[in-house]
């Protein structure tokens, strides 16, 4: 009876073992991603122009888009002639800050997570580039729970940490010339109080850097990425949008004249960098902007609030066609680098999104695993190519995927159970007849 009753369950596995569908790793990292409904929330501020800022709320804010003056998107011409001069300025430094054709032209990340994942897919980018010049050394100085009132604050380690890691790669801070900085405040808040605030501590936060950073020459300024979160989470809409006001403002700060953050020797003490616009990154979701890109949420992690792997690829890819077009940055090209004018677009392409045509010399790789939170700090340095290499490819690749079957493992476990099982019964009953 035990044996007959061994063999049935047996047969009964083995006929439906195909039945077993597999279980793949997509549908566990569909579940690190945001699964938030998309909100339309405002008219990202350089399509905006001359418009009225409306909240989601229905609130009139009286404030304009733009991310200059007057509702251009382009610096005014006497800031613009200025950065061009400052840029042409920047060359190779050596250890102790002093001009060398040997030397580097340290471009360091500040900010928070968010920052820090897309700065390292940022320098995934420029790494092996050929359009990229060979003495920028990229350094992620950015640092995971740290925002802008960490950075600000005199009494926090986030400075020392900053120089250990130029130490660990090999920097100094006297090679430090260029900046990026994105920072945010947590949670929400009434506009423009929440957004002041946030401008209050970003002009703390560039005399740090000039103060700490003595050949510090530009520091180039983003705001947040969309969120998915509305009015709660870690950095929720509306007030992740308004931080583009709060760097707005600074600059505009700067080009007024305010003596707090001059950097012009001749007109008084130096107390700031040059500032500028980097890449404006937000984006209305499913919304196209005006250049094609969309933000969707699939690009945020379960958070909705920071990158995923395709965000900070989307990312990465507005900061390195902003580092190789921008009228300020010819420090940061190749000698010999064509000039490049064509935006990116970031793969996979989905149905929202717009492809324009994409420049032969630049390519984006995307890291092999998702990023919901601060990846590890890295650095990168570009590399000359060779004769032998050839051109890079004009695609974005697409994420790696995970389709790798776990499912197909669950009927041999269960077999060998049940093997187990029947085996103990037949062994039971042969000694009990």
């Amino acid at each position: 009876m035990g044996r007959r009753l061994f063999l049935i369950i047996l047969l009964a596995l083995l006929g439906s073992g195909t039945a077993v569908q597999p279980t793949s790793h997509v549908a566990a990292a569909q579940q690190t991603i945001c699964a938030a409904p998309f909100l339309p929330v405002a008219t990202p501020l350089t399509d905006l122009g001359a418009n009225e800022y409306v909240r989601i709320d229905g609130q009139a804010t009286g404030f304009t888009g733009g991310l200059y003056p007057d509702g251009r998107n382009q610096r005014p011409p006497d800031h613009e002639a200025a950065g061009q001069t400052i840029a042409a300025s920047i060359v190779p430094l050596n250890e102790t800050g002093e001009p060398d054709a040997d030397g580097r032209i340290v471009l360091i990340s500040v900010g928070m997570s968010n920052t820090n994942s897309e700065f390292n897919h940022f320098m995934e980018a420029i790494h092996l580039n050929p359009a990229v010049n060979t003495a920028v050394k990229a350094v992620n100085g950015a640092q995971s729970g740290r925002v802008a009132d960490d950075w600000a604050a005199p009494d926090t380690d986030t400075w020392e940490n900053l120089n250990t890691i130029l130490t660990r790669a090999n920097s100094t801070p006297e090679q430090v010339q260029v900046a990026w900085i994105k920072l945010t405040l947590t949670d929400g808040g009434p506009f423009p109080e929440k957004a002041q605030a946030l401008q209050s501590h970003l002009l703390t936060i560039v005399q740090q850097l000039k103060a700490r950073y003595p050949n510090l020459k530009m520091a180039y300024l983003s705001s947040r990425t969309r969120s998915y979160m509305i009015d709660r989470g870690l950095s929720p809409e509306p007030a992740a949008y308004e931080t583009a006001f709060a760097v707005r403002w600074l600059i505009e700060q700067q080009i007024n004249g305010d003596p707090a953050l001059n950097f012009d020797l001749a007109k008084g003490a130096v107390m700031a960098p040059y500032l500028s616009w980097g890449p404006y990154l937000w984006i209305d979701g499913e919304n196209a902007r005006s250049d094609g890109r969309v933000w969707l949420a699939e690009d945020m992690a379960q958070d909705c609030t920071h990158p995923s792997r395709s965000g900070n690829t989307k990312v990465a890819e507005m900061l390195l066609e902003f580092f190789l077009t921008d009228s300020t940055t010819g420090w940061f090209r190749a000698a010999d680098a064509p000039v490049i004018t064509a935006a990116l677009t970031a793969a996979p392409t989905t149905t929202h999104t717009a492809t324009p045509t994409q420049p032969a010399t630049l390519t984006v790789t995307p890291s092999p695993t998702a990023t919901d939170t601060a990846t590890p700090t890295l650095t990168a340095t570009a590399v000359p190519p060779t004769a032998t290499s050839p051109p890079p490819t004009p695609t974005i690749p697409a994420p790696v995927s995970d389709d790798v079957g776990v499912g197909t493992a669950v009927w041999p476990v269960a077999l060998l159970v049940v093997l187990i099982a029947g085996g103990g019964l037949f062994w039971f009953t042969r000694r009990h007849r």
